[in-house]
């Protein structure tokens, strides 16, 4: 009988990034809306949108049973495993351009965009 190793190199290590910019946009937002210091913020995923998911951005007092649960930029962070799949490896950063202003989802798993930038296809 054959004895099968795994290879623990080959496991993938979830992660979301955060740029301090977009940090520092988060921080603004939950003092402009007088969201609590201690609540988190969640990202997600959700079907819709015009190119199959629409990203989700929001506050929570807890994390869910299954969240994963991420420290990034002073943020506590919450993702469900079933976002998890999708936004695994994205980067949110804020752009204040000339092309508008607001959150950003750099998406390595997203194979197509809408132009609004606000829904992803894989």
């Amino acid at each position: 009988m054959a004895e099968i190793m795994l290879d623990n190199s080959l496991q993938v290590k979830d992660e979301i990034f955060i740029t301090s910019k977009a940090a520092e946009q988060v921080r603004k937002v939950k003092v402009d809306n007088n969201i609590p210091e201690t609540f988190a913020l969640r990202l997600g995923v959700k079907g819709g949108g015009c190119s199959g998911f629409s990203y989700v951005l929001a506050f929570d007092e807890k994390p869910r049973a299954d969240d994963k649960e991420f420290s990034i930029e002073g943020l506590n962070v919450y993702v469900d495993p079933k976002s998890l799949n999708f936004l695994n490896g994205t980067t949110l950063d804020f752009s204040d351009g000339l092309n508008g202003r607001g959150f950003v989802f750099n998406n390595p798993n997203a194979h197509k965009t809408c132009g609004c930038g606000n829904s992803f296809g894989v």
